[in-house]
Order: C-alpha cells, then sequence, then structure tokens
C-alpha cells in the first residue's frame, strides 16, 4: 500500500490531537530561476537543498517544470517553481498587485537579521524594496525578492513568550471584539 493509499484508507474523523509539525515548504512562481537562487543563497543565506526537474501530470495535461527548494534551520524551506512553457508559466505564475500584508515571515535572530541587512546593502537594495518596522513585538526587516515576495525577517522582543501567552489568552475574544465592529488597536507594544 502506498502512502497515499494509506491516508486515503482514513474513514474515521479524529479531532485535531495537536497541529502540524512545522512548515514543510511554501511555494511560488518564479520567471528567473537563476535570478531567484543568487538572492535566496547568496543574499539572504538561505542554501539550495534540492531541484527538482519533473513532467507533472493534472487533469489538463502534462507540465514540464523546475522545483527548487531554499531550507531554513528548522529543515522547512522556501520553494520555486519556474515552467518550461510560457503558456505554463503565465498560467500558473500570474503576477499580484504588491501589498505589504501578503508575506512571509521567517523568525531569525538580531545576528543573522543584521548579516541579512549587510548583504542587502552591499546588493545594493535599498527602499522600497527593503525596510524596518518595529511592531513592539518584534523588530522585522523586510525584502522583496525578485519575484516580487514580501519577505519579512523577524526579530522577537525579549519579553516576546509573555506577549504570546497573553495574545493567546485573549484570541477569541479580541477577533469576536473586530468582527462586531469594535476596530480599536489592542496592540499596546505599538500604538
Amino acid at each position: 500500500m502506498t502512502p497515499v493509499q494509506e491516508v486515503q484508507e482514513v474513514t474515521e474523523v479524529h479531532p485535531p490531537a495537536r497541529p502540524p509539525i512545522r512548515l514543510h515548504h511554501n511555494a511560488f512562481v518564479t520567471k528567473d530561476q537563476e535570478q531567484t537562487r543568487v538572492f535566496y543563497e547568496e543574499i539572504i543565506g538561505m542554501p539550495l537543498v534540492a531541484t527538482w526537474t519533473e513532467l507533472g501530470e493534472m487533469d489538463d495535461g502534462e507540465h514540464l517544470f523546475c522545483h527548487t527548494f531554499y531550507a531554513l534551520a528548522d529543515g522547512s524551506a522556501l520553494a520555486f517553481f519556474q515552467f518550461a512553457d510560457q503558456e505554463d508559466q503565465d498560467r500558473f505564475g500570474p503576477d499580484l498587485p504588491p501589498s505589504p500584508f501578503r508575506h512571509i515571515a521567517l523568525a531569525t535572530d538580531a545576528i543573522t537579521q543584521s548579516g541579512i541587512r549587510e548583504r542587502i546593502a552591499a546588493a545594493g537594495i535599498v527602499k522600497p524594496r527593503t525596510f524596518l518596522i518595529d511592531h513592539g513585538y518584534c523588530v522585522s526587516l523586510y525584502i522583496t525578492d525578485p519575484n516580487g515576495l514580501l519577505l519579512e525577517f523577524a526579530v522577537d522582543a525579549p519579553d516576546a513568550n509573555a506577549n504570546s501567552t497573553a495574545r493567546r489568552e485573549s484570541a477569541h475574544a479580541d477577533l469576536a471584539r473586530w468582527l462586531g465592529g469594535d476596530h480599536a488597536p489592542n496592540n499596546n507594544l505599538r500604538h
């Protein structure tokens, strides 16, 4: 029995015993695998750990693509697809309008964040492609990659565990308050 068949065989519904273990990978489409590799390996410092060249079969036919993975310290990765056929590239990788609210946030420490800032500056990357925000609960370095993906490298505040505990305890009440129309900020660390 294959792993897929084993998963499909599960018929009993179980309540979640725990959340997922970790992010395996988050995938995006790139227009230029080499430009993406230089950015992630040489500027950010995330090693290329796998390159799969594949012929994927979907309902509408076969699609030839290259799938690269750049590692994070916990074993998870950011992954990028590039298609051999321009029609597939256009179909699966449409441009998204820029938004600071659509981003990948990666936890890091101050030394790593500082090193990334130095390499960004050495590469000539400046505002608006990169900026720093103190959110109160973390200090975040933002940078837009060559594909238009906004990355956040967040250094938690020293009291992050206490802040997380407080936010966890009030998460449902805070959401209900917001949905009920009370949009007053609750980030006393920033506002």
